[in-house]
């Protein structure tokens, strides 16, 4: 792997840090990928490799006529090992369509592909909170926290897909690789058992009131359900 000194911004070469998501002289997009030839790091628009010196074919991404929801600039297509999305080369942000974003929550080898490309560079602006319209249909998103628990805000239109501001998909990967969801999975079958034993205790309130006996033995969902059926109501909570 090639030495941190040795990396320059292949738009002004200046010296950068190979974690760094912009030059901090230029501000070009910064990304690494590895050298064909050696595997040695290096970033995406150099066209060279800083180790071996074998020249690098470019690959131009593919600019798409949809606006991105955070700053109204140019989306183009990225495809990570099978995972493909689309990026603002402006604010950074992340469009993730549906399925792929369901994919992505359960597969730990796209959750790979998109771990160190992803990564956050410095600390994140802090903004007013605003409503962003679907780049798919117009309409305005739902702010979500993901898992619930997460503190991840991300902007979701329920058929479509998620946009994530920059950062936000490497945050979501590491809290899945952290036990995240499971986390989340438990709290929300918690919670499914708390609201099943409040509708008991209305229940019997209620048959107590009319000099009744107890209409029916509680539901216990967590007990009467099948696991699977139970899961497909907790499952990744992000989506809600």
């Amino acid at each position: 792997m090639a030495d941190a000194d040795a990396l320059h911004c292949p738009n002004c070469g200046s010296s950068v840090d190979p974690d760094a998501r912009r030059c901090p002289y230029c501000r070009a997009r910064l990304a690494t990928v590895s050298c064909p030839s050696c595997f040695a790091l290096l970033f995406e628009g150099a066209a060279f490799c800083p180790k071996c010196g074998s020249r690098r074919a470019q690959v131009s991404p593919e600019v798409t006529g949809v606006k991105c929801p955070g700053c109204s600039g140019k989306l183009h297509v990225i495809d990570l090992e099978g995972t493909t999305l689309m990026e603002c080369g402006t604010c950074d942000g992340v469009w993730v369509d549906a399925q792929v974003f369901e994919r992505l929550c359960s597969n730990r080898a796209s959750q790979a592909a998109v771990l160190h490309r992803f990564a956050p560079g410095g600390a994140p602006a802090v903004e007013r909170v605003r409503y962003r319209p679907c780049p798919r249909c117009g309409k305005m998103m739902n702010r979500v926290n993901f898992g619930r628990m997460s503190g991840t805000v991300v902007d979701v239109c329920k058929g479509h897909g998620t946009f994530l501001d920059a950062g936000e998909l490497h945050q979501i990967v590491e809290f899945i690789h952290g036990g995240g969801l499971d986390r989340a999975r438990e709290r929300q079958m918690e919670d499914l058992k708390d609201q099943e034993r409040r509708l008991r205790a209305q229940e019997s309130r209620a048959a107590r009131d009319c000099g009744k006996a107890d209409p029916h033995a509680a539901l216990d969902i967590g007990a009467k359900l099948p696991p699977d059926a139970l899961m497909k109501l907790i499952r990744l909570m992000g989506k809600e």
